[in-house]
């Protein structure tokens, strides 16, 4: 049985899915960002136990397929910005047909009905937050995140982070409390006039 999960975006997000399904003694045979492959079927019971604890724990079942699309969207988007390889002729339309099999037109559309936010947007507020963690890290400078991130000049990341925070990368570094958000958490809310 496949079963979609809203909020798996990293390692330990998958063990914590895990550690969900083993306490109920489900055996899963795959299980990925977004998704856990069962053995067999699932007792109507037993989903709602582990839908209650992935409730409990910050995630959520995802019942259409619309709402699979979406997430899948995402979990793409954290992926690749946090491999830091973006080259900067990378197109997010492209990218996304391609992994996803599907028109680049149908996908943002999905995607805006869901979240009242275009995919470009998504993308932009979670380069920005990997910028943020990259910047308190202290790993790169600012000409090598922008290198690693797709931007084409230190001077186009600078201004897409502050019209998005409101501060300069500079700015943002000497500040005593630094408002990241977990990559799952980032949302429309976020955006400033873009």
């Amino acid at each position: 049985m496949k079963i979609f999960i809203k909020n798996m975006v990293c390692g330990r997000c998958i063990a914590a899915v895990s550690n969900i399904f083993n306490e109920r003694n489900i055996k899963i045979t795959q299980i990925s960002l977004g998704e856990v492959e069962t053995e067999g079927d699932i007792s109507k019971m037993d989903i709602q136990l582990i839908e209650d604890r992935l409730k409990e724990t910050g995630f959520e079942r995802i019942k259409d397929a619309t709402h699979q699309l979406v997430d899948k969207i995402k979990n793409l988007i954290i992926i690749k910005i946090g491999k830091l390889d973006i080259d900067e002729n990378f197109l997010l339309s492209k990218f996304l047909s391609v992994e996803l099999h599907k028109d680049y037109s149908s996908l943002s559309k999905a995607f805006s009905q869901n979240e009242n936010i275009t995919v470009e947007q998504f993308f932009i507020l979670q380069k920005i937050e990997k910028v943020k963690e990259l910047l308190l890290y202290n790993e790169f400078n600012l000409t090598e995140i922008a290198g690693k991130l797709g931007y084409k000049s230190v001077q186009h990341l600078s201004s897409q982070f502050r019209s998005t925070t409101g501060f300069t990368p500079t700015e943002f570094k000497k500040l005593k409390v630094h408002n990241r958000r977990s990559l799952d958490m980032v949302q429309e809310t976020d955006t400033k006039d873009q």
